[in-house]
């Protein structure tokens, strides 16, 4: 069978008091939409279309990587009409998937289960019991327990209020019949909306059985209108990313605070994370990794047995096996570090390799740089790297030993195994094992006096 996946994410969104649109808001850096998009992905033989409205350019605009057909739903006249709007492309025999782009934690096997309810006698719809059911639709049922209507929150009387199984307005249908539906529905209502949730007394009356399912959870379910539910939807997601990574074997000190923003494309064992470490992108990790608190990680690969003490960012970056990184260190993207290498607090590295066993170990920026193995480099040291126009390299080769308080100005070479003396200017290339110092010559006055405010 072929599936047509309607993503319904035309409204405005008014209670996100924002101007961006509703679908756009992101949970995980990922917009709502997108969640959608990506478990509607995982359904076979399945073609996407999304009906936009609101914010529709925009929409377009930031999600144009979809691999979707954009629809306009020009006026927002309800549920049923913005179905209408993808009619022509739906075959009798397609199975119609409805989906909303504001529910972002639906799962596959909830929609799999749903769509297995589909048949020449029956629609699939999805339904979910709440504690608080105010603001939805009630699944009307008769003596028989089976469905035979939908009552809209404004429409519904006091005995159907009380109903606590309400709608998701989920479903899944044959697409001859929902046409047929689609071109039947009336906007008399208390919104003058045509409704898609009219369609289950039409397919009642029609013959047909509703089937209904429930996801695991309504957390599943639960569409974004308000920043309230924006949050909270985050932190359910959240918490999923966690207990899946503690099932894979991570030790997470407190699953509550963590943020996983992206994919991981390999995770080791007995890796250890501290609070408040937030990965994006997608990130390799391997064995016997220790993450220090508050830290950043982003498109990063972290071998085996590295510890980043807390406080750090590493984005774009290679770290080696064995090292150690921070606390409150940066590795910008290009930072490459070979195995056992040291970078100490507050020291950033860009666009540069750093060889096996050197260190960096305080107050350090290396920007366009090649340093070789075993070399150390003392605290404020800078390599100079950009001329208010280009980008220079400097490279310090094996073994070399680089004073506090240095400036490297690029392009510059500093010889195998050479000393660079504490407090030096370097402008030329240094020979290897050699001390090279380049100070002004240390002088002191006699009788100077300070100067006295007046």
């Amino acid at each position: 069978m072929k599936i047509k996946t309607l993503i319904l994410a035309a409204g405005q969104g008014t209670r996100m008091r924002s101007k961006l649109p509703k679908v756009l808001h992101k949970i995980a850096d990922r917009a709502l939409l997108h969640h959608v998009y990506d478990t509607s992905t995982q359904l076979e033989n399945n073609e996407i279309f999304v009906i936009y409205g609101h914010g529709g350019e925009l929409v377009k605009n930031q999600l144009a990587q979809l691999n979707v057909t954009w629809i306009e739903q020009a006026q927002q006249l309800g549920t049923g009409h913005a179905v209408k709007q993808a009619e022509k492309h739906i075959n009798d025999d397609d199975i119609v998937l409805v989906l909303y782009g504001d529910v972002p934690l639906l799962k596959k096997d909830t929609i799999a289960t749903l769509l297995a309810n589909v048949s020449d006698q029956s629609l699939a719809l999805l339904t979910v019991t709440l504690a608080n059911p105010t603001g939805y639709g009630r699944i009307v049922r008769d003596q028989q327990h089976r469905i035979i209507k939908i009552v809209e929150q404004k429409d519904a009387n006091e005995a159907e209020q009380l109903i606590t199984e309400v709608n998701t307005g989920i479903l899944a249908t044959q697409g001859g019949k929902l046409k047929n539906w689609i071109a039947r529905l009336g906007n008399n209502n208390a919104q003058k909306e045509y409704y898609l949730t009219d369609i289950i007394e039409m397919a009642v009356h029609d013959g047909l059985t509703v089937i209904s399912n429930q996801p695991h959870n309504e957390d599943e379910v639960l569409g974004v209108n308000n920043r309230q539910q924006l949050a909270h939807l985050e932190r359910v997601f959240q918490l999923e990313q966690a207990n899946r990574l503690m099932e894979l074997g991570v030790t997470l000190r407190d699953p509550a605070r963590l943020d996983v923003r992206g994919q991981f494309s390999q995770l080791g064992q007995d890796i250890e994370i501290d609070v408040n470490v937030i990965f994006e992108g997608t990130n390799q990790i391997a064995n016997n990794v220790k993450i220090g608190a508050n830290c950043l990680i982003k498109n990063s690969v972290i071998a085996e047995n590295v510890e980043i003490l807390p406080n750090s960012i590493i984005e774009d970056a290679t770290v080696g096996a064995g090292c150690r990184v921070g606390p409150f260190a940066r590795l910008r993207p290009q930072a490459e570090l070979a195995e056992n290498v040291h970078i100490g607090n507050f020291v950033e590295i860009k666009k540069s390799s750093v060889g096996v066993g050197s260190k960096i170990n305080h107050l350090s920026y290396i920007g366009d740089s090649i340093v070789g193995s075993g070399v150390n480099i003392g605290a404020g040291t800078i390599t100079c790297n950009y001329d208010g126009v280009n980008k220079f390299q400097t490279v310090i080769e094996d073994g070399a030993f680089i004073g506090s308080d240095t400036q490297l100005i690029a392009p510059v070479t500093v010889g195998k195994n050479a000393t660079i003396g504490a407090g030096s200017t370097i402008t030329k290339d240094t020979p290897a094992e050699q001390l090279t110092l380049s100070r002004p010559k240390q002088i002191s006055l006699p009788g100077w006096q300070r100067p006295v405010k007046k």
